[in-house]
């Protein structure tokens, strides 16, 4: 990671926190009255082969969810109500300001994946892994919604993870590669803004 895009990180994420401190107290508060605890999620994820992290998210399912896996359509029944509000605009992700604080992620990458895929696809995340994850990124943008799709026809955890290892991993790793070595701050920047965009679209 360049210093330019390091120093953008820190400086963004802490403008964020500043100006969403009242809205994330407001969602932990929602989730508590509605939801109970725990009010956060812990996922470990890979910011690099051979390195984990915990990342932050509000938690949106009725139960914290223990599977290694991405989310299926088997999943779709434990989420609360606020969390498809929260997943829908993509407020469960605030707290990964947290993560990029760290050093663990960047606001532009390839999302950081589970540890059991890295296992098992070791040569596609070893490409992908030499740039630091980040909460969105081109593959994100490109194809989240066929991903969905994707997913969607997936009825079990089994099923969920040979269609993603099959269809999404190759497509999504391709992608972000694409944008490792095409990536400067304006290409970020890019990124980010069309990520707040897609955010504010599902009012329109």
């Amino acid at each position: 990671m360049t210093p330019g895009k390091r120093l953008l990180d820190i400086v963004l994420a802490l403008v964020l926190a500043g100006v969403l401190a009242i809205p994330s107290a407001i969602i932990a508060l929602v989730i508590l009255l509605r939801d109970g605890r725990p009010i956060l999620y812990p996922s470990k994820r890979m910011k690099a082969p051979g390195q984990r992290f915990t990342l932050w998210k509000f938690r949106t399912m009725a139960m914290a969810d223990r599977d290694a896996s991405v989310s299926g359509a088997y999943k779709t029944s434990r989420i609360t109500p606020t969390g498809h509000f929260l997943r829908r605009v993509r407020l469960d992700e605030l707290p990964q300001l947290w993560n990029i604080l760290r050093g663990d992620m960047s606001f532009v990458g390839p999302r950081p994946p589970l540890p059991r895929f890295v296992r098992l696809c070791p040569e596609i995340y070893a490409e992908v892994l030499r740039n630091r994850p980040g909460v969105t990124g081109l593959a994100t943008l490109v194809f989240h919604k066929r991903e969905e799709q994707l997913l969607a026809q997936c009825h079990t955890q089994a099923e969920t993870d040979a269609v993603y290892l099959r269809r999404c991993v190759p497509a999504k790793a391709r992608i972000d590669l694409m944008w490792a070595r095409n990536r400067t701050l304006c290409f970020d920047l890019a990124l980010i803004i069309a990520t707040v965009r897609r955010v504010f679209a599902f009012r329109e």
